[in-house]
């Protein structure tokens, strides 16, 4: 692995470890001023994903048009200048979709980047390399954060800010790169088509469903867990919520590292058991009142998951490869994926202020996630053909 490489991964991780210690720092904040209502958390992460779902159209292109390694630059200031607003006292919301728009612009490049430092025949080594990167700097952000935001709101704000400035600066290290891969026309018309066409696909319609749905119940219940955890379990910090979350996330882990000898991609149709599991267990986790069964449920949550996302993923590339490119299918899967978690976060933020309690949020999780799997697996053409 040249300079270079190991320079991306290092940017990579230290953005990726503010980001998810940015999002338990606010949480913090909401836990100990106590003057903010239940409808703040989802909406905190609303603002985030307004940036990723308004901006698809053009912050590709705009990595595309400029050289890449400034994009990461530029977009880890903008995250930095976002986590500096909070930290100087402004409203969170305001500083938090700041640092969305870095996000939204740092993740096109972060990709994109990676065929220009290294071979195909080293790429999809590189890839697992980003992506085990960006998997250690979330549990690492989620836990470190929160214990560091219950000792100081301040000292984690300072550190967030820190790791982005670094990040930038390890960017430095990157090789002067060209800008490469600009093509002409609207960038908002391209995308437009790419849809359509993708969309021509009965099995893609249902894998791009099926996606947004994962995502969109995984982002909604880390969230309700925020609300949940002092409810039922009496925790009391950002701390021990976020040491919840991350029994989810090492179940994903877990789920995608035993998925491809359970889910080829020839066997799609058999995603939709780990999507039965899944509605299951979130009926489940409602009736959970203790901490160890808590922390098992929400494993057992992440491995399903893990079984699910990961071979659906898989297919929509597959999918893409045939018809408007791989790079093109990801984008709209991007957008449908990040749009429906926005709209799950706006129907739960309109849910907590009619009082509903994160108990029925969860079983009404659970039920429409069961619903909606009947609904697709029905329809799920029994083919592995594009």
């Amino acid at each position: 692995m040249n300079r270079g490489l190991r320079s991306l991964i290092a940017a990579q991780f230290l953005s990726a470890f503010s980001d998810n210690a940015m999002l338990f720092t606010v949480i913090a904040i909401v836990l100990q001023s106590g003057d903010r209502g239940p409808w703040y958390v989802p909406a905190l992460q609303s603002v985030f994903l307004v940036a990723f779902v308004m901006l698809t159209p053009w912050v590709g292109a705009f990595a595309d048009r400029h050289s890449k390694p400034k994009v990461l630059i530029l977009a880890n200031v903008v995250k930095a200048l976002g986590g500096l607003l909070i930290l100087l006292g402004v409203e969170p919301l305001i500083g938090y979709a700041v640092v969305g728009v870095g996000a939204a612009t740092y993740s096109p490049a972060k990709y994109g980047i990676l065929p220009e430092l290294a071979d195909h025949t080293r790429l999809v080594r590189i890839n697992s390399w980003i992506e085990g990167a960006t998997i250690a700097a979330i549990l690492l952000g989620t836990v470190i954060g929160a214990k560091l935001a219950d000792a100081s709101i301040d000292l984690a704000l300072a550190l967030t800010v820190a790791f982005y400035v670094i990040s930038a600066g390890v960017t430095l290290l990157l090789p002067r790169l060209p800008a490469r891969g600009a093509r002409p026309g609207s960038s908002l018309t391209k995308l437009v088509h790419v849809i359509k066409e993708l969309l021509k696909s009965e099995r893609a319609r249902l894998v791009l469903i099926a996606l947004s749905l994962f995502w969109a119940s995984a982002a909604t219940l880390r969230i309700i867990l925020v609300t949940w955890a002092p409810q039922v379990l009496d925790t009391q910090t950002a701390g021990e919520i976020a040491q919840l979350t991350l029994f989810l996330a090492v179940g994903i882990v877990i789920g995608s590292g035993i998925v491809p000898r359970l889910i080829p991609l020839e066997h799609i149709r058999r995603a939709r058991l780990a999507a039965y599991a899944l509605s299951l267990f979130f009926l489940l986790l409602a009736g959970v009142d203790s901490l160890w069964p808590a922390r098992a449920t929400l494993l057992a949550i992440g491995i399903a998951g893990g079984l699910f996302v990961v071979p659906l993923n898989a297919a929509i590339q597959h999918i893409g490869h045939h018809t408007v490119g791989s790079g093109g299918a990801v984008a709209v899967q991007n957008f449908f994926q990040n749009a429906a978690m926005l709209v799950s976060m706006g129907i739960y933020t309109f849910a907590s202020t009619q009082g509903i309690g994160p108990v029925a949020a969860i079983l009404a999780l659970g039920v429409v996630v069961l619903a909606m799997t009947v609904l697709v697996s029905w329809r799920l053409p029994r083919q592995p053909a594009v």
